[in-house]
């Protein structure tokens, strides 16, 4: 089969790669359709992923057709699905507390193991979910949207509150949707003109300028100085993280839905004296693909309007590359088989 392979940082090359032959018991095979390209794989491009060994096929947010299935399982061949990329021990405890999202052992394709740009790819049953009735584009962006509405669930905050999502890239953007539908008042902050133009203008969100001299100012000046009852951060910036303390209000959360390699630092007396909560969201569970799917189903994400940017598997290593370092206009990409 035909794969695309990141050899080394910088390095973008087609393989002929052995097809993954006949799947065992519990597992099914996929005819991959298409790939969302994630944060995450240009990253591992431009050799700035901390944990990754080269060559590595990369790509997690999938979509594809059953072509064969193993002992033991259910879903059917021809059906329609979106993989879930996160493989879990099943053992560990976070596991045994129904939480394989944080398993204490996980891999993720395309990172911890050869992932899904290539032609076809072995998968565990349970990690498939039927996509029927999504064009396979939308499905392809489920596991990015199930980020964000994982976050929102983690909050565990009521509809109403005054939110803030700081980061209007695909995370972000996906996180101020589901925080939407969730009945929560939504301002988006970033520090991109062109982005908070997108996340105003084609999605309806109220705005604050990251880049202002104090954006906490504006932040006290949309909230009768009381600041946000929820902020989440989807920047990846240590910055940020830190800065976002100051945005919560007394008694609110921050939710870390991006992850900083390093140390995060924040006055004790100001957290103490909120009683502010701080979550952290990783990955998304069963539950968030069920409740993005629902939601694209009853067209409340505007997926046409995230998906900016279209490829084929033969000219995606020209166009990573290049979207690698040109990303005006750049949502999210999508690669077509």
């Amino acid at each position: 089969m035909k794969a695309l392979i990141c050899r080394k940082p910088g390095e973008l090359i087609f393989e002929d790669r052995p097809a993954p032959g006949r799947p065992g018991a519990g597992w099914a095979l996929v005819s991959i359709s298409h790939v969302g390209i994630c944060g995450t794989d240009y990253h591992i491009f431009e050799g700035k992923h901390p944990y990754l060994a080269y060559p590595r096929i990369m790509g997690h947010e999938l979509s594809g057709t059953v072509t064969a299935v193993g002992e033991g399982v259910a879903i059917a061949r021809g059906e329609r699905v979106v993989v879930n990329p996160y493989f879990a021990c099943g053992k560990c405890i976070a596991c045994r507390r129904d939480k394989p999202n944080c398993c204490v052992s996980i891999e993720v394709l395309g990172v911890h193991r050869d992932g899904g740009m290539c032609e076809e790819l072995l998968v565990p049953a349970g990690n498939l979910y039927p996509a029927a009735g999504l064009s396979f584009v939308d499905a392809a962006a489920v596991e990015f949207l199930a980020i964000g509405a994982h976050a929102v669930r983690r909050s565990k905050l009521a509809a109403g509150v005054r939110t803030l999502v700081i980061g209007a890239g695909p995370i972000g953007l996906g996180t101020a949707l589901f925080a939407r539908i969730a009945g929560q008042a939504v301002t988006i902050m970033d520090m991109s003109r062109e982005r908070l133009d997108f996340a105003e203008g084609q999605l309806g969100f109220p705005v604050i300028d990251g880049a202002t001299v104090s954006p906490v100012d504006p932040v006290r000046e949309r909230t009768d100085g009381d600041c946000f009852d929820l902020v989440f951060d989807a920047t990846g910036s240590k910055a940020s993280i830190e800065a976002a303390f100051a945005y919560v209000a007394h008694g609110g959360a921050l939710v870390m839905v991006s992850v900083v390699k390093g140390e995060i630092s924040f006055s004790d007396p100001e957290f103490h004296k909120r009683e502010m909560m701080v979550i952290g969201s990783r990955n998304a569970l069963r539950v968030d693909f069920d409740h993005v799917m629902a939601a694209m189903h009853h067209g409340a994400i505007p997926v046409a309007k995230l998906i900016t940017h279209h490829t084929t598997l033969q000219n995606s290593p020209h166009d990573i590359s290049r979207w690698a370092h040109q990303k005006s206009g750049l949502i999210k990409a999508v690669i077509a088989f």
